[in-house]
């Protein structure tokens, strides 16, 4: 046993959100975290949509959103919520927007609450918001503009019982808080509180917030920032979590549940959307895996762990992992490893404070036989301990069937998804929705093929441009829908080919990488890297 480790799950006096309704479904509170996911359907088409709303509510949802990003689409949910209806469904529906106050204002009469994101909800791009030194005087006139700009909705969705989610993404931030606060966690929670004032002056408080980014420790620190800010005002709100553009497959789901899990175990969170490049019925049973595992069957944490502060360490940070074979735990190097283990069942967490002695590797026990299971619970139980660097090393045993070489490529994965150790390239890809315009499940299976055999790149492969070139802050490159059938190619956050037809997009991507010079990147040693599964 690791020395200076306190096994006992310490409480902390945790953020309690009011209760709200959404249609018939009451949200927040005391409530069991509610599961949602978004339709990837054209709006305009009546009978998909409505098919596709079924599929998700059958998996187990408890809203569906639909994107609306113009009137015309906003108008027809009218006739997708009557088909639902009909067909015996009242699960409360959703609507996406950005950059259109006008549909907003159309679906805020039609559906049972709207999502809108500050960004770029009335926020607009000038030269003067790109300067270096935005005038005190014109960001309050931005302010009163967009406060004036949200007055129609704010009395639509009073007048109609509409909930309002502020969706705050790290990836579309407007120009004018990038200005003043960088794209930063404090960027994004003052974007959040910024539109959180206009609501109170208006004594409007049917609200659901949520901040987020497909970092996973940017959305462990926006998050907690957000909730200190609301008590610091002495507010509360419903929370809504979700990792943007966590990818597909197991390493979606190994990043949606490292940071989701985290926040949850800590008592934030009232609604959750995983949101992974596949068909979005998939998001639910994992959605519901993660709540299940962390909350049990009251459906909501009812101790919530301690906070504690990220540690900041000097040097690099590459935490070890280590094998279980035959009795003897394995270095990666094969050799005996004999230092500080910190065994424990899953349902003893440990709490650590990155203050003790030595360097502390983590052996959770597992006992489990389905795969997706084990890497959903793995990350959410661990995800914290290496977004936090609080952890120096993992070694995964398992009594169930799942041995040897896919319990350390588990380790290497959840050390990948929290950004604590990178041996393989790194995919930020959206889940798709209405306003994606080409087959973005193929593309993204296309671009891991061609570009498996790199490492340490971090490429986004994305629907749209709403939140594309935004989330792909850090990316090397990026594949990014235009148009039907059209794709921009970009060199970090510069688009270098645009209008690129699909059919030809992913040879052209490589060709820029290996025009770069990527084509040989070792930057990852031979000992980093993970087996492939089987």
């Amino acid at each position: 046993m690791a020395q200076g480790v306190n096994n006992r799950a310490h409480m902390t006096s945790s953020y309690r959100s009011p209760v709200i309704s959404v249609g018939s479904l009451a949200l927040g509170g005391e409530n069991p975290i509610r599961i949602q996911s978004m339709t990837n359907t054209d709006t305009n088409d009546t009978n998909a949509s409505a098919e596709q709303c079924i599929r998700i509510i059958e998996a187990g949802a408890d809203l569906v959103r639909l994107t609306a990003q113009g009137v015309k689409e906003a108008e027809n949910l009218k006739n997708i919520k009557k088909k639902l209806r009909k067909a015996g469904f009242d699960t409360p529906l959703i609507a996406d927007i950005h950059f259109s106050p006008a549909a907003a204002e159309t679906a805020a009469r039609i559906v049972e609450k709207i999502r809108i994101n500050p960004g770029n909800y009335a926020d607009k791009k000038t030269k003067s918001t790109l300067t270096n030194n935005l005038p005190d005087k014109e960001y309050d006139l931005e302010l009163e503009r967009i406060h004036e700009r949200l007055l129609p909705l704010i009395n639509i969705c009073r007048e109609n019982g509409t909930v309002i989610r502020l969706g705050i993404n790290h990836g579309s931030l407007s120009d004018r808080i990038i200005n003043r606060h960088g794209n930063t966690p404090t960027g994004i929670v003052v974007s959040a509180i910024e539109f959180i004032k206009i609501f109170l002056s208006e004594n409007f408080s049917n609200l659901v917030i949520s901040v987020k980014s497909s970092d996973t420790g940017i959305l462990v620190e926006s998050n907690r920032l957000l909730v200190n800010m609301l008590q610091k005002f002495g507010l509360s709100y419903p929370i809504h979590l979700g990792v943007t553009e966590a990818g597909e497959g197991e390493d979606g789901r190994i990043r949606s549940a490292a940071g989701i899990g985290t926040l949850l175990a800590e008592g934030i969170g009232d609604t959750i959307r995983v949101s992974l490049s596949e068909n979005p019925e998939n998001e639910i049973p994992v959605a519901k895996e993660i709540v299940r595992f962390l909350c049990g069957s009251k459906g909501r944490i009812t101790h919530p762990l301690e906070q504690v502060p990220f540690v900041n360490r000097t040097g690099l940070y590459k935490p070890e992992v280590i094998t279980y074979n035959n009795g003897r735990y394995l270095k990666e190097d094969n050799t005996s490893y004999q230092g500080n283990m910190l065994i424990f069942n899953h349902r003893t967490p440990p709490l650590l404070t990155g203050k003790e002695k030595g360097n502390i590797i983590l052996n959770p026990v597992f006992s489990e036989d389905d795969p997706e299971r084990l890497a959903i619970n793995s990350a959410a139980l661990l995800g914290r301990y290496f977004i936090l660097k609080l952890a120096d090393g993992l070694c995964i045993t398992n009594s169930g069937k799942i041995q040897g070489d896919k319990l350390k490529d588990l380790a290497f994965s959840i050390l990948q998804a929290t950004e604590a150790r990178i041996t393989r390239n790194k995919y930020i890809s959206c889940p798709t929705c209405g306003r994606t315009k080409f087959n973005l499940q193929d593309a993204v299976r296309k671009v891991k093929e061609a570009t498996a055999h790199l490492t340490g790149l971090k490429i986004a492969i994305m629907g749209c441009v709403v939140n594309g070139p935004g989330e792909m802050a850090g990316s090397n490159y990026g594949y990014v829908g235009a148009a039907k059938g059209k794709v921009h190619i970009y060199r970090g956050q510069t688009p270098v080919l645009k209008n690129v037809p699909e059919e030809d997009a992913i040879n052209e991507l490589l060709r820029i990488i290996n025009e770069d010079g990527q084509a040989g990147n070792q930057s990852v040693s031979s000992e980093d890297q993970p087996s492939q599964l089987q």
